[in-house]
């Protein structure tokens, strides 16, 4: 008999305590028997399954380490870890299994090991001596352990700051038992960096992900049925999809919630004053960057200095056809791998410089004079350069030493007046085919987490870390306030009847 029957087998002789159908023998979805038949397969170490909320995946979970400590997938002193954003979520799931391990408990006869605690919660089967433990997102928790199975709960939810930390912590303990397996199960993170993201789309050994497409109308139950695969199975969840449609027919943020958690489309649960949203930047990409239009005519580049060890980011936009590009600096020190990990990007910040968007200047500040000759091999002599007035002598000195041929320099402040006034300029041109890049692993991530502030008066600007919660702490924005910057000075030339003027300004210092 196959591990995966063995443990079939198993499963219903448990019974469920609660919700739907307790009292009654568990009996597995098909959705959910095909699932654990593919990640308990031969060979497979890590699996990672994304359904919507509300379709049992809790349950599921709770039943497989149940199994995983008094049945088929039992192995001696084995530790099964159940994981998720803080202690009292993975408690949950925790609680689920040693619900179902009960009655196996009171058949044993014998006295098994039990705590529940404010933060620490365990159970430990005398006849084998395996153990059920429940941990939140700390991964110096983590270090001893040597699990035979980690069930990993909603891990888009495990904040960003140690998210990364938590999967290396995870993943090195799998290495210390052979056999060992981890499997993630939640709903979509909105931040393609995510490692959850990266492990449904190949990165896991063996992934199922069910989901409402981008383009699907939400409000219709054909559209749910498909993105939940247990609609058909709970009738109060049907009630409860109709009753939040019904609200986010209304409402904005009830609508965020419900493509978030329902659907599970991987965008925000919260509605956030996006400065673009995903849709709309990717229709302003091309995938080749032989369907770019041509540098023609004359080019505006933005500038955004960051401080101390910052990012500084230079964006060329050539307002005649519309062609944008973005390149952005760090320093040498910290190396890009542990600057990611700070960040809580794990290797981006690698993969942006293999691809050429990225690049290191300076030992632990940004050299700009270094910066800005690269991106003058690049893209040639700009007519202008847009910066925000703040560090402008820096930037003025170091045009001077990268040998800047002569160009205006344009300051602008970051407030409502010039910040409202480019972010609308900016959004005018990239909504109406009028900013065109190629597909670049910078702007998507800078992208994804600019958003906006807006004054009563509704002019938006780009928030910073002071302006706004919504903001993503940490996030790296720099490469958006250059592009944001090039594009609006580009949208005021091209729709003024003056132009750029060709030698007023700026001096060569």
């Amino acid at each position: 008999m196959s591990k995966y029957s063995e443990l079939t087998a198993f499963l219903r002789t448990l019974v469920v305590t609660e919700g739907y159908g307790a009292g009654q023998p568990l009996r597995l979805m098909r959705w959910q028997s095909d699932f654990l038949r593919g990640a308990l397969a031969s060979g497979r170490q890590t699996a990672a399954l994304s359904v919507p909320r509300g379709a049992g995946k809790t349950a599921m979970m709770g039943a497989v380490a149940a199994a995983a400590v008094a049945g088929p997938l039992a192995v001696s002193r084995g530790q099964v870890l159940m994981v998720a954003s803080s202690f009292d979520q993975a408690a949950i799931a925790w609680q689920h299994a040693a619900a179902f391990l009960q009655p196996i408990r009171e058949a044993s006869g014998e006295r098994w090991r039990y705590r529940r605690a404010q933060n620490a919660a365990w159970l430990e089967n005398p006849a084998n001596g395996a153990i059920l433990m429940a941990r939140g997102s700390d991964p110096q928790r983590l270090h001893g352990l040597a699990p035979t199975l980690v069930l990993a709960d909603e891990p888009a939810q495990w904040p960003a700051s140690v998210r990364d930390r938590m999967l290396a912590a995870l993943e090195t303990s799998l290495g210390k038992q052979p056999a060992s397996r981890m499997v993630a199960i939640g709903t979509q993170s909105s931040d393609s960096a995510h490692w959850f993201q990266a492990w449904l789309a190949g990165g896991a050994d063996y992934a199922k992900l069910y989901r409402a497409g981008d383009e699907d109308d939400w409000q219709d139950e054909a559209v749910w049925k498909a993105a939940n695969p247990s609609l058909g199975r709970f009738k109060a969840l049907e009630r409860a999809y109709q009753r939040e449609a019904a609200a986010a027919a209304t409402n904005d943020s009830s609508l965020a919630a419900f493509r978030s958690l329902r659907l599970n489309m991987g965008v925000g649960d919260t509605v956030r004053a996006e400065l673009l949203t995903a849709a709309a930047w990717k229709a302003c990409e091309v995938p080749s960057v032989d369907m770019l239009p041509d540098m023609d005519g004359p080019c505006v580049w933005g500038v955004d200095l960051g401080s101390g060890a910052a990012m500084s980011a230079i964006a060329a936009y050539w307002p005649t056809t519309g062609r944008a590009e973005v390149i952005a600096a760090f320093p040498w020190q910290p190396d890009l791998l542990t600057r990611g990990k700070a960040d809580s990007v794990s290797d981006l910040y690698q993969r942006m410089e293999a691809r050429g968007e990225l690049v290191q200047a300076g030992d632990r500040v940004v050299d700009v004079a270094e910066l800005v000759s690269g991106a003058l091999a690049i893209y040639g002599r700009p007519a202008a350069i847009v910066a925000d007035r703040w560090r402008q002598a820096e930037l003025r000195q170091a045009l001077g030493r990268a040998g800047m041929p002569f160009c205006e320099l344009v300051t602008r402040g970051m407030g409502f007046k010039d910040g409202g006034e480019d972010v609308r300029l900016f959004r005018r041109a990239a909504l109406t085919g009028r900013l065109v890049t190629p597909v670049s692993l910078l702007m998507r991530y800078a992208m994804g987490g600019a958003v906006t502030v807006s004054d009563p008066a509704g002019n938006a600007k780009l928030a910073k870390a002071a302006d706004s919660p919504l903001r993503r702490d940490g996030h790296r924005d720099d490469a958006v306030c250059a592009l944001i910057l090039a594009a609006a000075a580009g949208v005021r030339w091209r729709e003024s009847a003056e132009g750029l003027p060709a030698d007023a300004g700026y001096t060569v210092v």
